[in-house]
């Protein structure tokens, strides 16, 4: 016989299974996205989004057209070391912002899914 608490059915599955109200850290698969994100496109540049209460270090590459993707990173150390293993220039967000190029490229998506 197998004891079923009234409500398991509610409570919320966990990535790598880790326990409610931790924060995931950086895996490997995160650095293999962004090594292959990298290498597929020119131009990038790497964003360095300070921990928050909610997310570890996060880092958004930027390619020259405005693509980007994010994932966790395991400090602004790695991900300069990151940066200077693949010759890609990184930034503090906190300190420079956004490109505009990424905030127009995010603005065609949205326009894009808005007219099909």
């Amino acid at each position: 016989m197998v004891e079923v608490g009234l409500f398991d059915s509610f409570r919320r599955k966990h990535k790598g299974g880790g326990r409610p109200g931790t924060l995931r850290k950086a895996s490997d698969e995160d650095t293999r996205h962004l090594e292959e994100w990298a290498a597929a496109r020119h131009g990038v540049e790497a964003y360095v989004e300070p921990r928050t209460t909610v997310t570890e270090t996060t880092v958004v590459l930027i390619a020259h057209d405005g693509e980007w993707t994010r994932r966790r990173i395991a400090s602004l150390e790695a991900a300069q070391q990151f940066g200077r293993k693949r010759s890609i220039p990184v930034y503090e967000v906190a300190k420079v912002g956004y490109p505009k190029r990424m905030r127009e490229y995010t603005e065609r998506l949205k326009r894009g899914k808005q007219g099909g």
